[in-house]
């Protein structure tokens, strides 16, 4: 049935306000009651209720180690440490993520070399990681992007031939089940950023989980210097006192307080979020010009808290119709969307470009034994994938009635893209 589009003048698909439906975070008197004790207490940069978050933490992954950090940016600097990464050292990591599962190695002396993302799952693609491993590759950054789980089973048999550490950036996917086993559990250590817009909300913060005690002990060592005490390693021991990175990691006190109340309804609030991003991609199955960016119903493995929600985009099916002129007749129906992913990150002049410490050469290559920057063409997945995704409703609630007004819009425009084009 055609239907006139409303950027061209006819009626919207969506009528109604549909603010409560992405209300996020939810903030209730339980929260509110929580973080007021520690503020009348005065005792903000204290340990006390970070390390009780950290228990609370640690029972939630199903892990031994946990550390809390002021944001997920210092979690994946303490992980990169943590894993012996240092000075002329590699990490490879997608070139199509945010900018902190990279840039922290500049910090140790090291550099990133980026592997090209698979076009249906938005990850790191597997195939690619390997060729790049040299003698110096210290650690795999693995981030399961937009929430969906990387394809950790190919990445670990990589990694364990040739005896590198995985560190998962968890910072999407909180509550992500790759075949049905928590993502963060699987690598050698993961760490997450836990800020206001994540699925998993303390305000600000970060956390690090692992099952290897000694690499929770080194990222003790790096940047929490009041907690040395906990140490055990004579190596450690020897320096402990002032901290190793010359950071101040911990988490304060306000965050950890709301942290608890938070993680304490998560599961709940994450299985409400993944009905309704089913039930919204369900409704638009066998629609033209779109792709469902989730796994498969049957491979045991979920979204978590949906961060970041996308769409996969294919033009062919909407006579090459561009992206941009889709978002924006999608918009126009009352659904706001756009089209894009992070950019590639290989491009940036900062990678390529900057002397950021003075070394008189770019930072990128300024320990490295060979030109690690990656031209134009070398990543051509990552280069064009901003072109094949869009953004879709983060629903936080299941309220169906909004969520069929938000899916036929995007229905509406792909099956009347004719008049677009």
């Amino acid at each position: 049935m055609t239907e006139k589009l409303a950027l061209l003048g006819g009626p919207k698909a969506v009528m109604v306000d549909s603010a409560n439906t992405f209300r996020w975070p939810i903030i209730t008197e339980e929260d509110e009651a929580a973080v007021l004790e520690v503020l009348r207490s005065g005792d903000m940069s204290g340990t006390d209720v970070t390390k009780a978050f950290e228990e609370d933490f640690a029972r939630y992954f199903d892990m031994p180690y946990c550390l809390g950090h002021c944001n997920g940016t210092a979690a994946l600097l303490a992980a990169m440490y943590a894993c012996g990464v240092g000075a002329g050292d590699e990490i490879i990591c997608p070139s199509v993520t945010y900018w902190a599962s990279a840039l922290p190695c500049y910090s140790l002396g090291a550099s990133v070399v980026f592997a090209d993302c698979d076009p249906s799952t938005l990850n790191m693609d597997p195939g690619d990681i390997e060729h790049r491993i040299t003698g110096r590759t210290k650690a795999i950054m693995v981030v399961h992007y937009c929430a969906h789980p990387s394809d950790m089973d190919a990445i670990m048999a990589i990694a364990r031939k040739h005896g590198v550490k995985v560190i998962e950036d968890v910072s999407h996917a909180q509550g992500s089940l790759y075949k049905g086993t928590l993502t963060g559990t699987i690598g050698d250590v993961a760490a997450m950023s836990l800020m206001s817009q994540k699925s998993l909300v303390v305000g600000e913060g970060g956390m690090l989980v692992t099952r290897d005690r000694m690499l929770w002990e080194r990222a003790v060592a790096f940047g929490h210097y009041g907690r040395h005490g906990e140490l055990t390693d004579p190596g450690l021991i020897a320096g402990k006192g002032y901290p190793f990175g010359g950071v101040k990691h911990r988490m304060n006190q306000l965050a950890s307080a709301l942290g608890r109340v938070q993680l304490a309804h998560y599961q709940e609030r994450i299985e409400a979020i993944q009905a309704a991003m089913n039930y919204f991609w369900d409704l638009l199955e066998g629609c033209p010009g779109v792709r469902a960016h989730r796994p498969a119903k049957d491979s045991g493995s979920t979204m978590g808290g949906w961060y970041a929600a996308k769409g996969l985009y294919r033009a062919e099916e909407l006579g090459g119709l561009d992206i941009g002129r889709f978002c924006e007749a999608v918009t126009a129906e009352g659904s706001p969307t756009g089209p894009g992913a992070n950019p590639p990150m290989h491009l940036h002049p900062l990678l390529n470009e900057y002397d950021i410490y003075g070394h008189g050469q770019p930072t990128r290559i300024a320990f490295a034994t060979r030109d690690l920057r990656q031209p134009p063409g070398s990543l051509p997945v990552s280069e064009r994938i901003g072109r094949e995704v869009f953004s879709v409703p983060h629903f936080k609630h299941v309220h169906k009635d909004v969520i069929e007004l938000h899916a036929a819009a995007f229905r509406k425009v792909a099956e009347n893209a004719a008049q677009l084009r």
